[in-house]
């Protein structure tokens, strides 16, 4: 049986990367957050003092920062390393929510990253969530869904997740923050957050974590057996 591409694309908070974390384990697949890719620029930007209107100095930035995922063999995530370093507390902080949508607008942090999930998904066998997976990233990827949910239980999620790290922020500080992710991310003229014509969409807002991987699952379990028959009346 063939490895596919499995593109997981949608709104902040709607339990994108917690879902295809788990498909991923379930089908032996490799996954990657390109939301944390952005992340990690962003707090290299952030932490170097380049401001993000400076596309020269975003450009030089570019070539001297290396962003890997290494597995915490712990706790069993993959955790986004910064030029070496484990920073994957670090990039989910709010000062980083603030900032993440405006630095993933710049054309090249977009072209950068673009690449380089392109070549970590060039053997297939991949689960990979984002905003531009299966528009821009991968295309012809097997598998798309675009995953949404009502502002208020994501902001109630984050809240929790911030929460758990240590961080409380205030609701309505969460609700303004995705608002005005969903705005930029929506409206950039780079690889905007759409659905794919081809994707299903999922609304999380009233069901749980393994309904929603359940979901996904037979999406795939789906698209492969058509795949299968097709191959075997080929």
């Amino acid at each position: 049986m063939k490895n596919i591409v499995i593109a997981i694309d949608g709104y902040s908070s709607c339990g994108k990367s917690t879902t295809a974390k788990a498909v991923a384990a379930e089908l032996g697949y490799a996954y990657i957050d390109t939301g944390a890719m952005y992340r990690g620029v962003t707090l290299y930007l952030l932490e170097h003092n380049i401001p993000f209107d400076d596309l020269g100095r975003v450009e030089e930035a570019l070539h001297q920062l290396q962003i890997t995922f290494k597995r915490n063999r712990r706790t069993g995530r993959n955790e986004l390393c910064l030029n070496g370093a484990i920073r994957e507390d670090e990039i989910r902080q709010m000062r980083i929510s603030n900032a993440v949508s405006e630095v993933s607008g710049i054309v090249a942090v977009r072209h950068a990253m673009v690449r380089q999930q392109q070549r970590m998904g060039r053997k297939r066998g991949v689960v990979m969530d984002g905003r531009d997976i299966g528009t821009t990233v991968f295309p012809d990827a097997e598998v798309k869904i675009f995953m949404t949910a009502d502002v208020h239980t994501r902001a109630m999620r984050r809240q929790v997740e911030l929460a758990d790290k240590g961080e409380q922020v205030p609701l309505d500080d969460i609700v303004q923050n995705l608002q005005k992710r969903d705005y930029l991310d929506s409206t950039r003229s780079e690889s905007p957050l759409r659905r794919a014509p081809d994707a299903v969409l999922l609304d999380t807002s009233h069901i749980t974590i393994d309904e929603q991987v359940d979901f996904v699952l037979e999406r795939v379990s789906s698209i492969l057996v058509d795949g299968l028959r097709a191959a075997e009346n080929g």
